[in-house]
């Protein structure tokens, strides 16, 4: 048995629903491995479930289960709202979602994540009670400090951040990736929200590296 097994029989098991989208995910995509998986998606459903948020951002849906994941938490007239580049992945996200109850607390958009979270930004300066409670960075790793600076704005003071893949396989600190494009992203990311004192962060070594952020303070 590995350590790997060892952890995801000790922790809950996915539901049925999460299983098949496990499932359709290894059977359909090019890359299954992107998707959070057993451990990782209790943890967000764990974080999201102590947060309680009214309202959720998520950048990068891929299949919708960490959408899934992160929704478990959310109050009872909560809303999630997850963006996707890819519109390739539209119907099988959709069809995903629709396989479970919590599935109608979540908004899909299509689109570019820079430009949808400039509206967002627009939108949350028009109507107050509009900020997140909590969001979850997984999209482009070349753009992630330009998400954050995107992000933080959206952000209740107080409110948390979560942001996926931040120790890349190890490959922050190997030397052979010094000129890989999203090794050298990801490090300016982790410099970046080191040096940001209005925040207050952590990694934590959970599959490649999960970054968990409070806001102390508003950003506006």
């Amino acid at each position: 048995m590995t350590l790997s097994e060892y952890i995801e029989q000790h922790s809950s098991p996915e539901s049925d629903v999460l299983q098949q989208i496990t499932r359709s995910t290894h059977l359909e995509v090019i890359n299954p491995r992107m998707s959070s998986g057993h451990v990782q998606g209790r943890v967000l459903s764990m974080i999201s479930q102590m947060i309680q948020p009214q309202r959720i951002l998520e950048l990068g849906t891929f299949t919708g289960y960490s959408a899934l994941c992160l929704a478990e938490g959310l109050t009872e007239d909560g809303q999630l709202l997850t963006i996707e580049h890819n519109d390739e992945m539209e119907d099988s996200i959709r069809r995903n979602l629709a396989l479970s109850p919590i599935g109608e607390k979540v908004q899909l958009l299509i689109g570019d994540a820079k430009e949808e979270l400039r509206l967002l930004g627009e939108e949350v300066i028009r109507q107050q009670g509009m900020a997140f409670d909590l969001a979850f960075i997984d999209a482009d790793k070349k753009e992630y400090c330009d998400y954050l600076d995107l992000v933080l704005p959206l952000m209740r003071p107080g409110g948390w951040i979560l942001a996926d893949n931040t120790l890349w396989d190890g490959h922050i600190i190997d030397p052979a990736y010094d000129k890989d494009k999203q090794t050298l992203a990801l490090r300016a990311f982790n410099d970046k929200v080191a040096a940001d004192n209005r925040l207050e962060k952590v990694i934590l070594p959970l599959r490649d590296g999960l970054t968990i952020i409070r806001l102390k303070q508003s950003v506006n």
